[in-house]
């Protein structure tokens, strides 16, 4: 768009709100994909894949993983998953998450669509490059008991913390504002299984029931505590480095991820007021600024358009008659 308000293909006056949303979309898809200019190579070869994947259309974690309520998700996650020392740790040690959040998040949402929406071979190949990647990743922590331990981020109970946050917080922000669930809860935990075990979690949850009581084992056993670490890292979160055309929106997507949080990993995260829970306002607001993104993102992802065109190849393929 020129100075003067032109757009220079149509010679026409552009309409300056359409050129605001513009702005706020480029912003949106810059902070979840890394960059706005085009679509991402990883995104576009998921449609080169050779088999169907472990999901598919219908599922349970393709209605989960590519439904705006994602948005809150994420930030549920990242509070929970602060919760166990080991993990918190590994962020502390390793992580550029001041230094560049938003490419961290990036790659972290590579994953999540690799693994739901590409090919099962793409998928193994994703997760085993993070775990590669996660290597690396060792150090010593003190956990909840105060006793230091040594950890690694491929240890199996840090990798089942990791799972275990990441699917309770993918399910309630779904389960809150988000549209039905083809098999429900249950089929969306059973499902995101498959994802739990290709990073090395011994036994993940099949069921809402197994899933609550693994969390609750974590924090029953005081493996989880809160701290100076925790509060650094839970005001990073409720405050990042957002583009200014973002921040107006996120404090309502932060309220909603801690109103989903049971009590006992509110008080632990620092949240010492009285239990949000469901509350019209906030809810009401919620639902707007999601709403509001899916109109800028569109109803379906690029990965899930991916995925679908590999899909119909493979069904048109003679080869795989």
């Amino acid at each position: 768009m020129t100075a003067s308000g032109e757009s220079p293909a149509s010679g026409r006056t552009a309409d300056p709100a359409r050129g605001v949303l513009g702005s706020v979309r480029s912003r949106l898809i810059e902070t979840l994909a890394g960059r706005a200019d085009e679509i991402p190579a990883w995104i576009t070869a998921l449609g080169d894949g050779d088999d169907e994947g472990f999901f598919g259309p219908g599922s349970a974690s393709w209605t989960v993983h590519g439904g705006m309520p994602t948005l809150v998700a994420g930030v549920r996650a990242l509070l929970l998953q602060a919760l166990h020392p080991g993990a918190l740790a590994g962020v502390r040690d390793f992580s550029r998450y001041r230094e560049d959040p938003l490419g961290r998040l990036a790659g972290t949402i590579r994953w999540i669509h690799t693994v739901t929406f590409g090919s099962r071979e793409q998928a193994i190949a994703g997760s085993q490059m993070v775990r590669s990647m996660h290597t690396r990743v060792a150090g010593t922590y003190r956990d909840g008991h105060g006793a230091l331990r040594p950890y690694a981020a491929n240890d199996p109970e840090l990798a089942s913390w990791v799972h275990l946050a990441f699917t309770d917080s993918f399910l309630a922000a779904h389960l809150r504002w988000g549209a039905p669930i083809p098999g429900g809860g249950d089929a969306y935990v059973a499902e995101w299984a498959t994802a739990g075990e290709l990073m090395g979690v011994e036994d993940p949850p099949r069921s809402m029931t197994q899933l609550r009581a693994q969390l609750e084992a974590f924090t029953d056993a005081g493996e989880l505590r809160g701290g100076p670490d925790v509060d650094e890292i839970v005001r990073f979160i409720r405050r990042p480095p957002l583009s200014r055309m973002l921040r107006p929106s996120y404090p309502v997507l932060f309220r909603a991820a801690v109103s989903t949080l049971t009590p006992a990993h509110r008080e632990l995260l620092g949240f010492h007021s009285a239990p949000v829970g469901r509350m019209l306002p906030l809810d009401f607001a919620t639902g707007a600024v999601l709403k509001g993104a899916g109109a800028l993102l569109g109803n379906t992802t690029q990965a899930e358009l991916a995925a679908r065109r590999r899909l119909s190849r493979l069904a048109g393929d003679p080869a795989r008659d």
